[in-house]
């Protein structure tokens, strides 16, 4: 495994993040035997860092993936935990209150990184308001490092400067080779100012790993079955796109979801991908996207292929 600095804490983190999303009734998977099964996977071939929300599953994630640690007697000092908040949980009064419940469910006494999931925009919340309230809880010890997920550069900005004495340290946004708008704004935001930016969605849902015909794709019955990505005038394009992954993962004996992942690490060192996983098998092939660095000649033909795509989210 490869490891990096969680922004510039000094805490080592793995070059690869766990993705929790799937242990909830959006994928379909509730069986906490599989979760255990996937976490200790990911621990043993050096997976330290694990993304998870309060909103997955309902809290379902969070407690999964708090007793699964729990019973494989892992050390509390040898995994990062991050974990978000919705933008409906930040009242003030509200926000010690989803932390509280969200510490039970993980079972510890402190998250390593808190993202606010999205901006209370139907809310109204005030920026430092929040903000504020979410210092003192790093004030008090519930939480180590802030970070924000799916924020506009701007408010992240507007953000930052209501923190008295703590920081930002990470950003979390959609980065794939499909769907590449943050590196407009966020890539260039992040390495500016030391921030890790975690890349959700780094696979494009399952679309990038080249597992599914165009017809499968669209009798997807899961979180998929409405995913952009995966709507027939996309998905065409997308796996013209695989096509390429995969032409150039057979020079390196790897899989085009290795290769789509070893793009994104190769594209910035502050990129970490959050990469969920189904099985065990499947925290194997991720990692494998690791210990190995494509040719510049290749990284730039899958530069040039992904470009010619022209996604719409207008699909219906």
């Amino acid at each position: 495994m490869e490891f990096t600095e969680l922004g510039s804490t000094g805490l080592k983190i793995s070059r690869l993040s766990l993705g929790a999303w799937q242990f909830s009734e959006a994928w379909g998977m509730k069986d906490y035997g599989l979760a255990k099964s996937i976490v200790a996977k990911a621990l043993e071939v050096g997976i330290n860092f694990i993304d998870t929300a309060m909103i997955y599953g309902r809290g379902m994630s969070e407690d999964f993936l708090g007793r699964a640690l729990q019973e494989l007697g892992v050390k509390r000092d040898e995994v990062v935990i991050a974990t978000k908040i919705p933008g409906e949980f930040l009242s003030p009064e509200d926000v010690p209150r989803a932390i509280e419940r969200s510490l039970a469910r993980l079972r510890t006494e402190s998250i390593d990184l808190l993202l606010i999931h999205w901006p209370p925009a139907w809310h109204n919340f005030p920026t430092c308001t929040y903000m504020r309230a979410l210092e003192r809880a790093v004030n008090v010890g519930a939480v180590n490092y802030l970070g924000l997920s799916d924020y506009p550069v701007e408010l992240a900005e507007a953000a930052r400067a209501c923190l008295a004495r703590e920081d930002l340290v990470a950003l979390q946004v959609r980065f794939n080779l499909a769907e590449r708008w943050a590196e407009a704004e966020h890539i260039p935001y992040a390495e500016a100012n030391g921030l890790t930016l975690m890349a959700w969605s780094p696979l494009g849902k399952g679309a990038l790993t080249g597992k599914y015909s165009l017809e499968e794709a669209g009798r997807l019955q899961d979180v998929r079955m409405n995913e952009a990505l995966f709507h027939p005038k996309n998905y065409s394009q997308v796996l013209e796109l695989v096509n390429v992954i995969r032409e150039i993962g057979n020079k390196y004996g790897k899989t085009p979801a290795q290769v789509a992942l070893n793009w994104l690490i190769s594209y910035s060192d502050v990129i970490v991908p959050i990469v969920g996983a189904r099985s065990p098998s499947q925290v194997e092939e991720n990692v494998g996207a690791v210990g190995w660095r494509l040719s510049f000649e290749d990284w730039r033909s899958l530069d040039e292929a992904s470009k010619r795509l022209k996604i719409t989210y207008v699909t219906w």
